[in-house]
């Protein structure tokens, strides 16, 4: 017994006199590694959110770092052992490559959420247009995009199809353009309707001044004398004034005595 027990000791004298260095190092290194894990992922959220970068980034980019930091420094203990990393890193990047051929549109749905995480063509709050669907952004994530519609139902978009569609934003920019079709009975005053409509839009506070609004006669359609008016507001106000100036044109031409006619059709009726 005595003899068994001092062979095991001797045994483990070899082992830590083999590789005690080595184990020393690599402990080191996994705590030098595991730290830096830490601090490198929050000081680049430091950097990136003093410079005003989207928060979803900012957290994606940190995970990233971390990610990074932890790979290399599994390496670098494997290599303390006397592992080959080189054929390691080979095996990996081959099993990556499987694993990326088998999750192709998954893939593309992170590589499209990237692009619209980095390029931000639309923001969360913005009302927009993309693969066929419209609504109000919610959040955009790294697989998909989530909308919300007028009457509040959820769109859920995969990424890879909201960007590689044409996307419409329509509060991108601080103001739009109001466009109206009013037309009048042929036997109106075109001068007199003109000039109702300019001041309705005068009087509305939220018609702005610049770029002028605009009124002219655009068509002489089959039963009315078309005008196309135009106007610009800010983006918040562009439903509210559409619909309130339609409301009010409508009631200042019945009050002032002209008509908004309805499609009709002459017939001649002809005898022998």
């Amino acid at each position: 017994m005595d003899l068994n027990l001092e062979e095991v000791m001797q045994e483990v004298i070899s082992v830590i006199t083999a590789y005690g260095l080595d184990v020393i190092g690599a402990v080191i290194i996994l705590i030098i590694g595991y730290i830096i894990s830490k601090r490198v992922p929050n000081t680049l959220k430091k950097i990136l959110t003093k410079k005003n970068v989207d928060p979803t980034v900012v957290n994606f980019l940190g995970s990233l770092a971390k990610m990074t930091v932890l790979i290399i420094t599994l390496l670098l203990v494997l290599a303390q052992f006397g592992v080959q990393t080189a054929s390691l890193i080979a095996v990996l990047g081959a099993a990556g490559l499987a694993i990326g051929l088998a999750l192709q549109g998954t893939l593309s749905n992170v590589a499209g959420g990237v692009m619209l995480l980095f390029f931000r063509p639309l923001r969360v709050g913005d009302y927009v247009e993309a693969a066929g669907h419209g609504g109000t952004v919610k959040s955009v994530g790294l697989f998909v995009t989530e909308l919300a519609t007028p009457d509040n139902v959820q769109i859920i978009l995969p990424n890879a199809s909201v960007w590689g569609s044409a996307i419409k934003n329509f509060s991108f920019h601080d103001t739009r353009r109001v466009d109206l079709v009013m037309g009048i009975a042929y036997e109106d005053d075109m001068d007199k309707a003109m000039s109702i409509m300019h001041g309705l839009i005068a009087a509305d506070e939220r018609t702005l001044k610049d770029p002028e609004p605009m009124i002219a006669v655009a068509e002489l359609a089959d039963s009315s004398v078309n005008f196309t008016v135009r106007m610009w507001c800010n983006s918040g106000d562009y439903w509210g004034l559409k619909f309130d100036m339609t409301k009010a044109m409508k009631e200042a031409f019945d009050k002032e005595g002209i008509s908004i006619p309805f499609p009709q059709q002459v017939v001649h009726m002809v005898k022998e």
